[in-house]
């Protein structure tokens, strides 16, 4: 079926404008919500249809096609709305991507480093001008509507600190620490001794020096190190935002570590992406150009493996729109830096970012992807019985500004 006419089929969901390259304008569906869609080159359409997962990512970085300003976000809504009940592979392709998902996830010691380098290490000062000012990346908790970035991230550790139900002096150890800011948190609100384990050169670099400028060396002890290679037991175990980077086939391991890290009555929180549909595949765009080795589960692939760990689960909490908002955030934040950093960097990093961001923000709008926080113990009663301790008394965070508005087909995204 021809491009062209497979834009006439599926778009039912709002209109589409699109300019072909000698200057013609077609128009598909009637109605709001609307976009643009620009193609500069011949074949376009067609290579893009071949391949839609790979290709419209890889077209958009090679200048094929574009957007006016501002337009990206409501582009991508409205072929994620229209295109999601599309097979976008053959059955005979299907069984050949399942077969090669152990090779996409090869996250054996030395893959994991290159992968985690691939995307960590590339420039710190990118990732302080689009994140909050703790430098979280992980999906932000609105406890509240009007939340900006930085009071949802503080609202984020304050939830996972309740949820480890820390007492003062404990020993924590954060696997996948990042640039610190979760360790030190700990550190300062309740007198916890943390063991950050990272990966990551630039984040060990840049989490050290955060802990030496708050005069935490004593209680915070940042590492470049892998969990498996790791021995110590703790009171707490936390892990936010790494175990999309472990990968199927070492899940047993992970969980198996996490439970001997533990002591008798320890308590662990790992907050992940994951996906509300059976098991899949990584699109193949985002593992070419952003992560490598990455996976998102489904729960079901999860929890086999924490049962034949032997780990207690006390509490699992599934976040739905939260990571939208907060990818919605960092996508409006690098838009305002993005000229300095297309100077920096060039346009090609500039479209990658940006369409990483954005295709992130609408498959967490419109397909299935969520957050998992799973909160295991190895005691049956290292955990109160009912969730009151985690609600007793407000998230005490800034409410006074309101997070960016994006809007998306005539409706605010918050």
């Amino acid at each position: 079926m021809l491009p062209e006419s497979l834009l006439a089929r599926y778009i039912r969901l709002g209109s589409l404008d699109l300019e072909l390259p000698d200057g013609k304008i077609r128009t598909f569906g009637s109605g709001g919500p609307h976009a643009y869609w620009r193609i500069r080159k011949p074949g376009t359409l067609r290579r893009i249809a071949a391949d839609p997962d790979f290709m419209l990512g890889q077209a958009y970085m090679d200048e094929e096609w574009d957007t006016p300003q501002g337009g990206l976000l409501p582009l991508l809504e409205l072929l994620i709305r229209n295109f999601s009940s599309m097979p976008t592979v053959g059955r005979s392709r299907q069984l050949l991507l399942d077969l090669l998902k152990p090779l996409q996830q090869w996250n054996r010691h030395r893959a994991s480093r290159r992968n985690v380098a691939h995307h960590y290490d590339l420039d710190e000062d990118l990732f302080r001008r689009f994140l909050d000012g703790d430098m979280q990346y992980s999906c932000a908790y609105f406890a509240h509507e009007n939340m900006d970035i930085d009071a949802a991230q503080r609202a984020k550790v304050e939830h996972i600190r309740r949820k480890l139900c820390l007492r003062p002096g404990q020993r924590v150890l954060d696997i996948g620490c990042g640039w610190g800011g979760l360790a030190i948190y700990l550190a300062e609100q309740d007198g916890a001794h943390v063991t950050g384990l990272t990966l990551s050169k630039e984040q060990h670099r840049v989490a050290r020096q955060r802990v030496a400028e708050r005069g935490l060396e004593r209680q915070v002890d940042i590492r470049l190190e892998d969990y498996r290679d790791h021995n110590g037991r703790y009171d707490r175990v936390v892990s936010v935002g790494m175990f999309e980077h472990v990968g199927v086939p070492n899940y047993q391991t992970y969980f198996d570590c996490v439970r001997e890290f533990l002591a008798d009555e320890g308590v662990a929180l790992i907050h992940t992406i994951g996906r509300y549909s059976p098991p899949g595949v990584t699109n193949a765009w985002i593992r070419r150009y952003i992560f490598p080795g990455g996976y998102v589960p489904a729960m079901s692939e999860v929890m086999h493996r924490v049962e034949r760990s032997g780990l207690v689960t006390a509490d699992v909490e599934v976040l739905r729109t939260h990571y939208a908002k907060t990818l919605l955030a960092w996508f409006d934040r690098f838009q305002k830096v993005r000229e300095e950093f297309a100077e920096r960097k060039g346009e090609r990093f500039c479209r990658m970012w940006e369409f990483y961001l954005a295709s992130c923000a609408m498959s967490f709008v419109h397909w299935d992807l969520v957050v998992f926080q799973f909160q295991l113990s190895r005691s049956l009663t290292a955990v109160p019985v009912t969730r009151d301790y985690l609600y007793a008394q407000p998230i005490s965070v800034a409410r006074e500004s309101q997070s960016p508005t994006v809007v998306i087909g005539g409706v605010n995204k918050r």
